[in-house]
């Protein structure tokens, strides 16, 4: 006797992905994306402590220029300039913010760094 209801054929369960961990093609990869993702975030703040705390310091030095004339570039350089946007702990968030983007450029770059110098060896 024949069933007449006859059920399909289940079509084949397709595979479960298994998760894995990227390979070091894949970790550089992902290194290098989150590098120059950030990079445009770290850079500005970077270039602004570093042109005005030398600028400072030059100006006070070589132009004679007074603590009071100069303050503005203090101001730019400490992130006192944030206060109204941040509240009295502008100058600490920046310090930090400025400093954490500054050791993840360095040891992102470095990491990327050390995978090419290893690519080229082998």
């Amino acid at each position: 006797m024949t069933d007449p209801n006859p059920t399909p054929a289940s079509p084949a369960q397709p595979k479960k992905a298994v998760a894995r961990r990227p390979g070091p093609a894949g970790a550089a990869a992902r290194l290098r994306q989150l590098h120059a993702g950030l990079a445009p975030f770290v850079l500005a703040p970077l270039l602004i402590t570093v042109c005005t705390g030398m600028s400072y310091r030059l100006l006070r030095d070589w132009a004679g220029m007074g603590r009071d004339a100069a303050h503005i570039l203090m101001e730019l350089h400490e992130g006192e300039w944030l206060k109204p946007w941040l509240g009295t702990n502008a100058e600490t968030l920046y310090v930090l913010l400025n400093g954490l983007g500054l050791l993840w450029m360095l040891s992102s770059g470095a990491g990327l760094l050390w995978q090419r110098l290893r690519t080229r060896r082998h």
